[in-house]
């Protein structure tokens, strides 16, 4: 870890535009940090960290409030899953809804209807669609993986957020605090006297409550197409602001793109498509408190979207500009790791990412790792797949 000015910087090469973002947090709030996994978002860093006293940014909440990991121990050995993989990705790829805007194939139901927080006018009108999309995993880097760990011990693992329901709250609330649509301006900060922060708080908190429900739906019905049981859950998430004590006040810690990782707090965060995730904890130490208790969500990108698969026509899917990764140099990379892949553009190639390994060095002192998951199924939505979700 290095001090840039008075911001906490984890990683090694540090993005100069992910750098300057989160210095502009800096000046609004408390205190800043940057994890490894960095990279620019949309005002605030993705692995940015920033503690704000009696306030709170929507802005470095973001758009997918609540998106998060969330992995599943299950009774069933690796020597099955090996041989089941192809008709359990073909399974997974057939049953589950994968990319923008999509409807589940089944409505479920959930007990996060029936919290009180839907009042919020902001809310109310999207209960329908919420409901309609419950269960759903969405586009750009969320996903469907199999995994198995060292112990050949098979795992279920998710990533993705609240979907339509918090990409329109958030885009209110940006709306009514009078925040301009643009990756490098300053954040918007609600102060705690605000009557927006308030609603904005419930409607985060409702967000988050959705997106916890949608991941244990996927993953219990991910683990009943196995005809597995589950042994374990780890299950955690970031783009959210957390009221918590530190150095002995209450502050409002965001996190964007960033993990709680306190002493004991289990957390699982992937690396690729073609490379190992891992089931880690907090551990206690002075670079712990630094960092407000907070650790990566993944590897984080090197390459954008745009340099990945090029410049694509959104409406007819005609290439523009070609991109720095083929399919090929994808197809080749998941194959030489042994990974039965559906969907997915280039976009989301290994390419794009940095190597967790080296990610998580830099975080050493702060976590500890207690398994490591090599992928052998992986599932995201397909090529043409356009993400504003910004994370």
């Amino acid at each position: 870890m290095q001090r840039i000015g008075d911001v906490p910087v984890f990683g090694d090469p540090v993005e100069p535009e992910a750098l300057q973002q989160i210095q502009r947090c800096r000046s609004t709030a408390r205190a800043a940090v940057l994890m490894a996994d960095h990279h620019v978002g949309y005002s605030v860093p993705i692995g940015g960290v920033v503690v704000y006293k009696d306030a709170l940014s929507p802005s470095g909440v973001g758009f997918d409030i609540g998106c998060g990991n969330k992995a599943v121990l299950t009774d069933m050995p690796g020597s099955e899953a090996r041989a089941r993989i192809k008709p359990l990705m073909d399974d997974i790829w057939a049953r589950l809804s994968f990319g923008m805007g999509q409807k589940n194939k089944r409505k479920v139901e959930s007990s996060v209807f029936e919290l009180d927080d839907w009042r919020l006018p902001a809310a109310a009108k999207l209960k329908s669609m919420a409901h309609e999309q419950l269960g759903t995993i969405g586009s750009g880097n969320h996903y469907v993986d199999i995994f198995i760990d060292e112990l050949d011990r098979v795992w279920v693992g998710v990533h993705f957020g609240s979907r339509g329901l918090g990409h329109k709250l958030a885009t209110h609330f940006l709306r009514e605090g009078g925040a301009r649509d643009e990756m490098h301006g300053m954040p918007l900060v609600f102060q705690r006297k605000q009557a927006l922060f308030d609603d904005y708080v419930v409607a985060m908190r409702l967000a988050g409550a959705y997106a916890y429900a949608g991941r244990d739906w996927v993953c219990a019905e991910v683990v009943r197409m196995m005809g597995a049981r589950v042994r374990e859950e780890v299950h955690n998430h970031h783009n959210f602001a957390w009221l918590e004590q530190h150095h002995g006040e209450m502050l409002w810690v965001v996190r964007k793109g960033a993990t709680p990782a306190f002493p004991g707090q289990k957390g699982f965060v992937g690396g690729s498509m073609g490379d190992d995730a891992v089931i880690l904890e907090g551990v206690e130490g002075s670079l712990s408190r630094t960092a407000y208790y907070s650790t990566v969500h993944g590897a984080g990108r090197v390459m954008s979207r745009t340099k990945a698969r090029g410049k694509v026509d959104r409406r007819t899917g005609e290439v523009i500009a070609p991109g720095l990764v083929s399919r090929q140099m994808m197809t080749e990379w998941v194959r030489e790791r042994g990974v039965e892949l559906r969907g997915a553009g280039t976009d989301e190639s290994p390419h794009c990412y940095k190597r967790l390994p080296e990610v998580l060095a830099h975080h050493a002192e702060t976590v500890r790792v207690l398994h490591t998951l090599r992928p052998i199924g992986v599932a995201m939505a397909g090529e043409k797949e356009f993400d504003p979700y910004k994370d």
